[in-house]
């Protein structure tokens, strides 16, 4: 890095050692990116996607092939019954909302079996004035995760008497609780089906794509729910969202998402259809890459003295690394830091806002060529203890560790880390 970067040797001399102790957790990770590849490459073929998939429509949207071909890749990849990919889904939370909206009816019951949701949802489920879950209705109850973090299984049965929806949240989100492996969810699910066969079995599976060869819909999800700015979009889809599971489940979310009625006959694809076929055939390979600088960022920084989980030789269930810093001032050079090392507005300077859905002042660093694309390299979080921070993403390895070096040299440079 020495050519094009001013890093101290002495984070030059750690960066190679932890490049070699991970060694082992790198050769499991190009395992999962083969598998996946793969995957993605045998539902192109098998759905014969073609150039002329790619025109897109405006209007209406009436029978639009490419929209139609990419859900029925999409439900091959994740092992769907059906699947609705859409530029039209603003954020995860928006697609998450649609898909809660579309299940759930005045005086059903929702369940979240991992503790509090992310912070984006609580608008969602308890907001006042506008048209919240509980405005229209639905009961929400909630199952706290256990003082260590885990799922507490044992009372699954009880917590889901009577529910019509039971949903889970696959990432941490702003929270230290472990993320949830796919056999946890197989586990979660399990349970859910034997206490109320009848429930609806939901997963946000933001920053979960292709960590692992599984999906929650292959092991026992009804409806999944993620983000084109994050995993499957690699950084080339421009926006969007997805839905998929259970055909019945997805044609409800569809009428939400349009409009009763009408369900998935319209929505025009514009010039969006390229870059979300695009962006799902590399995921894999950009998931890895980010998966990669996860791991050596956890090496690296417990190296430097800091606590970092998960830990670097620990299974991956999703991109997210946290890194418990200790202080506001620490958060704040971190995340100058990554922005420093970004391709896209590496001279703006990260502050702390008033972010809209968080209810803590928040900092962000993402210089991404899709604004606020998380699977590209970027840092954030809230002021708040533990004040620890979320980094997640690295389009490629290489410029990821680049930018996670230059995190540590900002804090070196302020007197924070001491080496």
């Amino acid at each position: 890095m020495s050519e094009f970067f001013k890093i101290d040797p002495r984070l030059e001399s750690l960066a190679q050692r932890a490049l070699a102790d991970c060694e082992k957790p790198f050769a499991r990770i190009a395992e999962i990116e083969r598998y996946n590849s793969e995957k993605v490459l045998r539902a192109f073929i098998d759905n014969r996607v073609s150039e002329s998939l790619f025109a897109g429509s405006s209007g209406y949207g009436y029978d639009d092939r490419g929209r139609e071909v990419l859900d029925r890749v999409w439900s091959q990849v994740f092992g769907a019954e059906d699947s609705m990919v859409r530029h039209n889904f603003m954020s995860g939370t928006h697609a998450i909302s649609t898909a809660l909206f579309g299940v759930l009816r005045p005086g059903d019951i929702m369940v979240s079996l991992t503790g509090t949701p992310y912070d984006t949802l609580q608008g969602v489920i308890h907001g006042e004035g506008v048209g919240s879950l509980e405005e229209f209705g639905v009961i929400y109850r909630e199952l706290p995760m256990l003082p260590d973090g885990s799922v507490d299984f044992d009372s699954i049965p009880e917590a889901v008497r009577g529910a019509k929806m039971a949903y889970i949240q696959r990432s941490r989100g702003y929270s230290t609780r472990p993320s949830l492996s796919i056999d946890v969810i197989r586990k979660i699910f399990a349970i859910v089906r034997e206490a109320n066969p009848t429930a609806v079995c939901v997963c946000d599976n933001c920053y979960g794509e292709f960590v692992d060869k599984l999906e929650p819909t292959d092991v026992g999800a009804d409806l999944i729910i993620g983000s084109l700015i994050k995993n499957p979009g690699a950084g080339i889809a421009h926006t969007g969202g997805y839905i998929s599971g259970k055909h019945e489940f997805v044609e409800l979310c569809a009428h939400r998402l349009s409009a009763p009625g009408v369900g998935r006959e319209v929505g025009c694809t514009l010039g969006e259809l390229r870059p979300m076929y695009q962006g799902l055939f590399f995921s894999p390979g950009v998931t890895a890459s980010a998966v990669r600088t996860a791991v050596f960022a956890s090496r690296f920084f417990e190296l430097c003295g800091f606590k970092a989980d998960p830990a670097f030789n620990e299974p991956r269930t999703d991109i997210i690394e946290t890194i418990a810093l200790g202080s506001p001032k620490a958060l704040c050079a971190f995340c100058r830091g990554i922005q420093s090392g970004s391709p896209i507005d590496s001279f703006v300077t990260p502050e702390p806002w008033d972010m809209p859905g968080y209810d803590n002042q928040v900092i962000m660093a993402a210089g991404a060529f899709n604004l606020g694309a998380s699977v590209e390299l970027s840092a954030d979080a809230p002021l708040r203890e533990p004040y620890a921070v979320w980094m997640q993403g690295g389009l490629t390895f290489p410029t990821a560790k680049a930018g996670v070096m230059l995190a540590a040299q900002s804090m070196l440079d302020e007197g924070i880390l001491k080496i």
